[in-house]
């Protein structure tokens, strides 16, 4: 979905990439899932909830997981907490027939719903209680990335909502989700786990005496390791998920399958920053490599002048020629005559008032000046930062977003970022 639109041209003469048309991508029906993913601090749960919020207010039926941890996006959403559970939106014009539900990834809570959907009661109770899984559903490195994808899979088998939008964690990681079926298949595969697997299958004396042999040479080094207490736990949990295993890897894989169908769209959330578009390319690449879908870059944060005829180099002469003719132009404290008449001294003394007032006005004005200067070198630093990215990756779409005075911390703030989402460049450009 990287078709362009009309091209526009920058202040610097450049064509600009195209644009992201946000409402067409949210209207489309055929759109199922869309991702938003970036490097950590760049507004991706503000834009994940303000494309929810503008989505569900066009007549879609929504659900925004995020999992991101700083929880950001039910303080927007004014929901006291989001669990594991979608929680109906309050405040979000439905006339259209669209509704916005949201919820956070609880890792633990999506890990324990496989086992009991997944394992007999006696079993699933094993699992559960199994020191080994509690570890590993609490914080193994790749399980939050794996139980994201899980859950993507549960609540799009579902007919509730007919649009995902998916909110990554920070960094790098946001993408880790792609790599979770190839992870776990090593992981289940691997010749440390088949091992651990072999006694089940073999059962009785003979799989004793299996572990007795097969183990014997490995076991006093897994025990200092490990502890011989947890190295228990671990063989008791393989043994228990043995039959669990074969599902997980082919969910994960119709997962991924699915990331890659037409109705997902990836969108890759940036601001207008060296490092972030940086991450940015990353994202692009990795995900061209994957062939996933990308709709397009949203750069947030985009600063924009209404007076931009103005350049920072005459805003600063200007300010210059201010500053130098209010000095010129002051007079010595001590001019005058003692013995001058009184009616001159009262009419000296206007005319240094009204003297001191436009050295105040030429004063304020010069830093108005110097402010705008900085505000249009800003601008100037960050259309060369998107033009480096863009002459690398002209295909891809993008929206601009102005940058907003404060935090976005209600829906109000929400819709505002949405109708900048959907115009795509930024306010005074």
């Amino acid at each position: 979905m990287t078709g362009a639109t009309t091209a526009m041209k920058t202040g610097g003469g450049m064509d600009a990439p195209p644009r992201l048309p946000v409402d067409r991508l949210l209207d489309d029906p055929g759109t199922r899932i869309i991702v938003c993913c970036g490097a950590g601090g760049v507004g991706k749960t503000t834009t994940a909830a303000a494309l929810g919020v503008r989505a569900a207010e066009r007549g879609r039926k929504v659900v925004v997981l995020t999992i991101d941890p700083a929880r950001r996006l039910a303080q927007s959403m004014g929901i006291d907490s989001l669990d594991n559970t979608p929680r109906r939106v309050k405040g979000v014009d439905g006339a259209d027939g669209g509704e916005l539900h949201a919820m956070m990834l609880d890792m633990k809570r999506t890990f324990d719903e496989i086992v009991e959907g997944h394992a007999d009661a006696e079993r699933a109770e094993a699992i559960l209680a199994n020191p080994f899984y509690q570890s590993l559903s609490a914080g193994f490195a790749g399980t939050q990335e794996y139980m994201a994808m899980e859950k993507l899979g549960q609540l799009r088998a579902r007919d509730d909502w007919d649009l995902i939008i998916v909110d990554t964690p920070p960094s790098r990681s946001a993408l880790d989700f792609l790599d979770a079926p190839k992870r776990l298949g090593s992981f289940l595969d691997g010749k440390f786990i088949r091992v651990l697997m072999a006694p089940a299958k073999v059962g009785g004396r003979a799989g004793m005496k299996f572990l007795n042999v097969g183990m014997s040479l490995m076991t006093g080094t897994l025990s200092k390791l490990m502890g011989a207490s947890l190295l228990k736990d671990v063989q008791t949990f393989v043994a228990a998920m043995d039959t669990m295993f074969g599902g997980f890897r082919t969910r994960a894989d119709a997962t991924f399958r699915l990331l890659q169908a037409p109705g997902t769209a990836f969108l890759v959330v940036a601001a207008p920053e060296p490092d972030a578009l940086r991450e940015a390319a990353y994202f692009v690449e990795r995900l061209a490599a994957e062939k996933m879908p990308l709709a397009g870059l949203v750069l947030n944060r985009v600063h924009g002048s209404g007076a931009d005829q103005l350049s920072a180099e005459r805003a600063l002469a200007a300010a210059e020629n201010l500053e130098e003719g209010g000095i010129v132009d002051q007079e010595s404290g001590n001019a005058g005559l003692r013995d001058s008449a009184a009616e001159t001294e009262t009419a000296d003394a206007g005319a240094a008032g009204a003297d001191a007032a436009g050295a105040d006005v030429d004063e304020i004005t010069a830093g108005l000046l110097r402010l705008h200067a900085e505000r249009m070198q800003v601008i100037a630093r960050e259309q060369r930062t998107r033009d480096r990215f863009t002459s690398l990756h002209p295909e891809v779409a993008v929206a601009e977003v102005a940058a907003l005075p404060g935090d976005v911390h209600d829906l109000a703030g929400l819709r505002a970022i949405g109708e900048r989402l959907a115009a795509g460049v930024p306010a005074g450009a």
